[in-house]
């Protein structure tokens, strides 16, 4: 690995990888249920749906998903999405906000062609029947952080992602030729001579089953339970990255994790994402002393980018040896806390807490991936066949840092561009199925010998591993204990093989967490949300990627 301190410009750190197996599970093709598609789509966040509702009606589609179709970190969005609605605004703003917080890592051309679409895509929400929070007669935006205007629209107050995904959801179970798998979960791609045919699903009706399909769409979320602290559902557990790399598909700046500055945080208590839109909304920041200490840090204060508003948290907290800081609403009016963020002051009733007058205990939590497999701008992978969209991939718009509600945005604007692509690719394909011959190395292991294996345990233990030493603040010698033990661990489980979701999930996080921690230690500078204590300065040009690859083949 060439860590020369002067390379130039724009060149990429190129690493390798093997996991250890290519297929998590055996299987004989002989025995295994076939269903046929003419696009398999495998997610139901926005990125997901989007895509399936703009393939051709004459194209058989399956849409598969590892919960509830409701269930995705989209639906649990708060904040709202971003685009240039005011007349006081400019695309252009928009497009530099998104570079500023990118810190270097954007891509100009994807940025500018996304933020131009936001405006019709958010328009095209509406007319698919999502109901947007109006003020007078028009939609009603707001300011969040690292933005220069208000442009960010929201519904119901702070449950934006809610009621967009219940429209694209009510649109979707009236497609004519979708069929919908709920409960299903993704084992893995299926591929012959580095092509992508379809996946391994786990169907709860028939169990391991071949879905061949003449184009795949990944739009499975992100990552954020590789951390202990985090905003994710408990579905967000990296699968798509650990499949799509798998087999073969490259990543690029797995490093590269959001960390939320504003998570609900009461000891022994399920953690709640408190929207950027408090602070957007002029909420301030305070120690546990009464101290408004953002001004320290950063002259926008609280609405600093993310990365900043997190890590002066954190010092914050190392300062005055307390466990979280405080969200200050008192000032604001509280008609219009009730109004703006009925959801929020829901959830702070519960732990007893008053929205509009009690100081909110806080601290950062992983809240979005933005590294993934990289995408071209129609959402193509490197695998043929395979393009993705959504929090999945790393397209060039968040950089190295996304700015907020940018994501339901990227979600709907690949989405849309994967189904048109996928959907014309696989009408020009005959409708000739041909069964390639697939082999299924065993385990090292016999049996999943559960009594020697406590999932439970071992999860919790990664998740606090990544906490301590690929968190907010990074060095060699803790990524190197991190590296050390996790190569343990997936020493020991990956020569198993699992029947079960939870096991699953657990060698996909040992696989994507080893891609991160490689990563950050090929980074040997800070950027965004990547700092590194011993190198605090960024030092390469922008354009400087860290691309990894599948070893060993």
């Amino acid at each position: 690995m060439n860590q020369n301190r002067e390379r130039p410009a724009g060149q990429t750190v190129e690493l390798e990888s093997t996991p250890r197996r290519r297929y998590l599970v055996s299987f004989d093709p002989k025995r295994v249920p076939h269903r046929f598609a003419d696009v398999l789509v495998i997610g139901s966040g926005i990125a997901g749906v989007r895509a399936a509702l703009e393939i051709d009606p004459r194209l058989k589609v399956v849409v598969v998903t590892k919960d509830r179709l409701e269930l995705s970190n989209s639906a649990w969005a708060q904040g709202g999405i971003a685009g240039v609605l005011d007349p006081s605004d400019t695309v252009s703003n928009h497009v530099e906000d998104t570079m500023t917080a990118g810190a270097g890592l954007c891509d100009r051309h994807v940025v500018e062609s996304v933020v131009n679409s936001a405006p019709d895509l958010i328009r095209e929400l509406v007319r698919l029947g999502a109901h947007f929070d109006e003020q007078n007669g028009e939609l009603a935006l707001t300011t969040e952080g690292g933005h220069s205007h208000p442009r960010v629209a929201h519904a119901l107050g702070d449950a934006t992602g809610k009621e967009v995904m219940r429209a694209l959801i009510d649109r979707l179970r009236d497609h004519p030729t979708c069929e919908m798998w709920e409960k299903t979960f993704t084992i893995d791609l299926l591929t012959h001579e580095n092509q992508c045919q379809g996946a391994l699903v786990w169907h709860p009706g028939h169990g391991k089953t071949f879905v061949w399909a003449k184009q795949t769409i990944l739009c499975t979320g992100g990552a954020g339970r590789l951390y202990r602290e985090t905003t994710n559902p408990d579905i967000a557990t990296a699968d798509g990255h650990a499949v799509a790399f798998r087999a073969g598909a490259t990543v690029r700046d797995m490093e590269m994790m959001q960390f939320h500055p504003t998570v609900l945080y009461i000891a022994g208590g399920s953690r709640h994402l408190i929207s950027e839109a408090v602070r957007g909304e002029g909420a301030h920041l305070i120690d546990y002393r009464g101290n408004r200490f953002m001004a320290d840090y950063h002259p926008l204060m609280e609405l600093a980018p993310r990365d900043i508003v997190s890590r002066a948290i954190t010092d914050q907290m190392e300062k005055t040896r307390h466990s979280c800081v405080y969200l200050d609403l008192k000032h604001i009016p509280e008609a219009k806390v009730i109004e703006r963020f009925p959801h929020i002051r829901k959830v702070c009733q519960e732990f007893g807490l008053d929205l509009a007058r009690d100081p909110i205990p806080v601290r950062p939590g992983a809240h979005y991936m933005i590294g993934g497999l990289t995408v071209d701008l129609e959402g193509r992978t490197s695998l043929p066949n395979l393009w993705a969209a959504g929090e999945v991939t790393s397209t060039g718009l968040h950089g190295a840092n996304r700015l907020a509600s940018n994501s339901l945005l990227e979600g709907l604007y690949y989405g849309v561009r994967c189904g048109r692509g996928a959907s014309r690719a696989a009408l020009s394909i005959p409708d000739n199925f041909c069964i390639t011959p697939l082999v299924s190395e065993p385990p090292a292991a016999a049996g999943e010998m559960t009594d020697e294996l406590n999932l439970v345990d071992l999860r919790n233990s990664l998740a606090s591993l990544m906490g301590r030493y690929v968190g907010i603040r990074r060095d060699a010698e803790g990524l190197a204990v991190a590296a050390e033990q996790v190569e343990f661990w997936d020493r020991y489980v990956s020569q198993r093989e699992f029947n079960t979701v939870q096991g699953w999930e657990l060698q996909n996080m040992l696989l994507v967490a080893k891609l991160m921690i490689k990563s950050a230690l090929a980074r040997t500078e800070s950027r965004g949300v990547h700092f590194r204590s011993d190198f605090p300065q960024p030092v390469f040009e922008p354009q400087t990627h860290v691309v990894t690859h599948r070893g060993g083949e």
